[in-house]
């Protein structure tokens, strides 16, 4: 997806759930039947991937990274990030 195509969810105070597929080939968010499908390229250790998809998150929504919080699923792969005002 382009830089801020996910604009729409950047509301102050969102809650955006993820499903997370580490190691994938590239680097791509899709929304597929209304869930939105994070693809990182990095491996999951030492929380490189929840950093890879907070960096990846924020530019397609359009705000800093400092603006998205992981409140749940540090561990997992289904996430829920929320957006800070």
């Amino acid at each position: 997806m382009a830089k801020a195509e996910l604009a729409h969810l950047a509301t102050p105070g969102a809650t955006l759930e993820l499903r997370v597929t580490p190691k994938a080939s590239r680097n791509e968010i899709r929304e597929e039947a209304g869930t939105l499908r994070v693809y990182v390229t990095t491996a999951p250790e030492d929380g490189k991937a929840n950093a890879a998809v907070q960096k990846l998150l924020a530019k397609a929504l359009g705000v800093p990274k400092s603006r998205l919080t992981l409140i749940r699923g540090a561990t997992a792969r289904d996430k829920v990030f929320r957006v800070e005002p």
